[in-house]
């Protein structure tokens, strides 16, 4: 299936998407890929009911709704339902994204540079690939300069949406794939909170944001110790989020931070809390477990539901798609998306001594390409924060992200259905346990160990 490697290269070599390395490894990757899928679902509904509101009789109603201010003048927190969404509660999707970040790159899989150059390799270009797409197609088209500023709408991938898309095809897919799929998009998150700061942060107020490293940094010193009372870190957090925002950098970088300085390695006295997790489960894992639902059932639904809302009909569909941005993103999604990560796997493939696993096929990484031109939740962010929420580009980007996204899921499922029998017969060798011991053959060692290593 996978093409027989050059002369003088070795088979031996590093294989491309494989699975986990360890049984601990798939554990926690299966667990975050199920709580991803059903967070998808209902993504998807949030933004299935606010596009049928925002085409209704109701439109007035919801779009009243989404604009209702609510807060105090105090440090630039009067702020309308959608925005709160948007900087509030997407804090929490990316304070998850920090946690998953931390925890890939220092015990996770990504620790390893071997496994980790494919993931991280394959999400810089499938950033910068759909970046030139769309600066080339809306430059094309004649566009003003204004219409640049989209440039990183079609970059990011929504993991809860792809996984989302999986769970309705009913693919097996393996292991290694499913893994590939979950780094990639921890590090194309990484890659998003980097331009958001950066390209998106007006009004710089660099004597607030210095003040937001106090509260961060007391939160950081009791996590370390393993103090982690919710009533005293969690005001902590609200500070770090609030000087962020008052500082003019978008408040979803205060989740990322935060994040980022919890540790992740276990010691074996656990937090003193009551929890359902082991003793030994540490700081990142027990935020994990508890934040993650709230972060894929709550925080990303609600964004969704107050950004998604965009008129398509009485004409406005057949306008939109004549703006080149939405068609710019709808190329960057679907085209862009494809030649990044395929054809950077595939390079990989051809000019280093790694190869593909043995159980996949070149078409299954081309599905899985596919599958990341499904963006939602952070393109449809950046769009806000390029054009502003709410206005006319704002709504045309939003039809794009929608238009593009249902296009590159339709065409992952065509590709991907065609493989089903062999992502079956996979699984199975996958979770074959003869022996009953609770951990599938396949992660056992010759002498017979789990492969259950301390992280």
């Amino acid at each position: 299936m996978s093409p027989s490697p050059p002369p003088g290269r070795h088979h031996d070599g590093h294989r491309l998407l494989s699975r986990p390395s360890t049984w601990a490894e798939a554990r926690f990757v299966a667990n975050a890929l199920r709580t991803e899928t059903i967070g998808g679902a209902v993504l998807l509904g949030a933004a299935v009911i606010a596009i049928v509101l925002a085409n209704s009789p109701w439109a007035d109603s919801y779009m009243t709704l989404r604009d209702t201010e609510v807060g105090t003048d105090w440090f630039h927190l009067r702020l309308s339902l959608g925005h709160w969404a948007a900087d509030g509660l997407l804090a929490i999707f990316f304070f998850v994204a920090g946690l998953e970040l931390k925890r890939e790159f220092l015990v996770g899989d990504l620790r390893s540079p071997a496994k980790a150059a494919v993931p991280v390799v394959a999400a810089f270009c499938g950033v910068a690939v759909p970046a030139v797409v769309f600066t080339a197609v809306v430059t094309a088209m004649g566009a003003d300069g204004d219409a640049l500023r989209g440039w990183a709408v079609p970059t990011a991938t929504d993991i809860a949406f792809a996984l989302a898309v999986l769970a309705v095809i009913g693919s097996h897919l393996p292991s290694g794939l499913r893994s590939f799929l979950l780094t990639l998009a921890v590090v194309d998150d990484l890659i998003a909170i980097t331009i958001i700061a950066v390209f998106y942060t007006s009004g710089l107020d660099a004597g607030i944001l210095a003040l937001a490293l106090l509260p961060l940094a007391a939160f950081a010193a009791l996590t370390q110790r393993r103090i982690a009372p919710w009533w005293l870190l969690l005001p902590l957090a609200g500070l770090t989020w609030a000087f962020v925002h008052a500082s003019g950098v978008h408040a979803t970088v205060a989740g990322v931070l935060l994040g980022l300085v919890v540790p992740v390695k276990p010691r074996r006295r656990g937090v003193p809390s009551v929890s359902t997790l082991p003793a030994d489960a540490d700081v990142a894992h027990r935020f994990e477990h508890r934040i993650r639902p709230l972060s894929a059932g709550v925080a990303v639904p609600v964004f969704a539901f107050f950004a998604s809302g965009v008129p398509v009909v009485g004409g406005g569909l057949g306008q939109t798609l004549r703006d080149p941005v939405a068609v710019g993103v709808v190329a960057g999604l679907v085209v862009g998306k494809l030649v990044g990560v395929l054809g950077s796997t595939y390079l990989l493939a051809r000019f280093t001594r790694a190869r593909l696993d043995d159980d996949l096929a070149w078409s299954d990484i081309a599905g899985l390409a596919i599958l990341t031109g499904v963006g939602f939740t952070v393109s449809l962010l950046v769009g806000e924060l390029a054009f502003g929420a709410g206005s006319e580009r704002d709504q045309h980007v939003k039809v794009g992200i929608l238009v593009g996204s249902l296009l590159a899921a339709a065409l992952a499922s065509l590709v991907l259905r065609r493989r089903n029998a062999v992502y079956r017969r996979i699984h199975e060798l996958e979770t074959r346990d003869d022996d009953g011991d609770g951990v599938p053959d396949c992660f056992q060692d010759r002498a017979g160990t789990s492969g259950e290593a301390t992280r």
